[in-house]
């Protein structure tokens, strides 16, 4: 394989903007963490530094997804775009923001399966017209999404219908975590990273060309090890904001007179996600279909999969008590995700 060029490694003034940006937003977000500056400004301007900050982790694993493939790099994408969403939540729970959390986990599910893949289509198709992609692995992520919804409702279930079993949610929760987590999960990594192989470069067609896949700039090309340095500093730095935004939630929601029900459902859920909702859109704008639906169902498929439980069982470690008992609302969201 012949080894990149000088020109070809070099950062491009896209990318120097990029950082500049995240630079600038992170110290922001820390000024009016830490300095008064009203109630809403400190919300805005660290929603806004998750946002760059996780379009840095895109750019970061857009430099790796050649190497990857489509099953590898939605993988990927996903799981480190999750990462500003988890560590809201987790802030979150410390602070005792228990319905946020749970409205934050269905928006974000909801989020990515209606809004931001039905956006894929619409921009994919007004650009390519009738775009294809492999049903196989779509129709896997369909289900293991569908049995995750399911697992998700046992926890609710339980409480609701007063079964010889209520008043043990919690431990029904831990144990439908560790399902999620260690088996079914765990048991579909290895068919996601195999489509990687099995899908070989996309087809070059005409612009406009079913199948084929449009022009577009291609970035500049980042070493290896620039690309994971990159992801690291993106991971630290959303570490941190996700704390300054988790602060500044309450006085928002108290200025602006928001529920903590909208603020995870709509606020919360969009703003730990952008990710995968502009690489996904990017994708089908690309004709790069595939590649789209696997960044944008495996975001949702891992917020149910992974985040949740992940939140079910270090939740004791930061003295908090969290279950997957959802209100009946929750219940209906969810369940018209799998029935759509």
């Amino acid at each position: 394989m012949p080894t990149a060029t000088r020109e070809e490694r070099a950062l491009s003034t896209a990318d120097l903007r990029l950082f500049g940006l995240c630079a600038v937003a992170v110290i922001a977000a820390a000024l009016t963490r830490y300095l008064p500056a009203g109630r809403v400004l400190p919300f805005v301007v660290s929603a806004l530094a998750l946002a760059l900050l996780a379009s840095l982790v895109g750019r970061a694993v857009e430099a790796l997804g050649d190497q990857l493939g489509p099953g590898a790099t939605g993988v990927v994408q996903s799981a480190l775009g999750n990462l500003p969403e988890l560590f809201v939540c987790i802030f979150a729970l410390r602070a005792g923001l228990y319905d946020v959390v749970r409205a934050a986990l269905v928006g974000s599910v909801l989020a990515n399966v209606l809004l931001v893949l039905g956006l894929a289509f619409v921009v994919g198709g007004l650009k390519h017209g009738t775009q294809r992609f492999a049903v196989g692995p779509a129709r896997t992520t369909a289900l293991l999404l569908m049995l995750s919804v399911f697992a998700w409702m046992i926890p609710s279930f339980t409480a609701a219908l007063h079964t010889p079993a209520a008043g043990h949610e919690h431990a029904l929760s831990v144990v439908t975590a560790v399902m999620l987590l260690l088996l079914l999960f765990a048991l579909s990594l290895p068919a996601a990273v195999a489509r990687s192989h099995q899908a070989g470069p996309p087809p070059s067609g005409e612009p406009g060309e079913a199948g084929g896949t449009a022009p577009h700039t291609t970035p500049a090309e980042w070493p290896m090890a620039m690309a994971i340095t990159m992801l690291a500093l993106a991971g630290v730095g959303a570490a941190l904001v996700s704390d300054w935004f988790v602060v500044a939630l309450e006085p928002a929601m108290a200025a602006v007179g928001l529920s903590q029900a909208f603020a995870g459902l709509v606020v919360v859920a969009i703003a730990g996600n952008e990710v995968e909702n502009v690489v996904g859109i990017q994708l089908a704008a690309r004709n790069q279909s595939d590649d789209a639906l696997a960044v944008i169902l495996q975001s949702p498929l891992q917020i149910a999969l992974v985040v949740a439980p992940v939140l079910i069982l270090i939740a004791p470690l930061i003295g908090a008590t969290f279950t997957l008992v959802l209100a009946p609302l929750y219940l209906l969201i969810a369940a018209s995700v799998w029935w759509g």
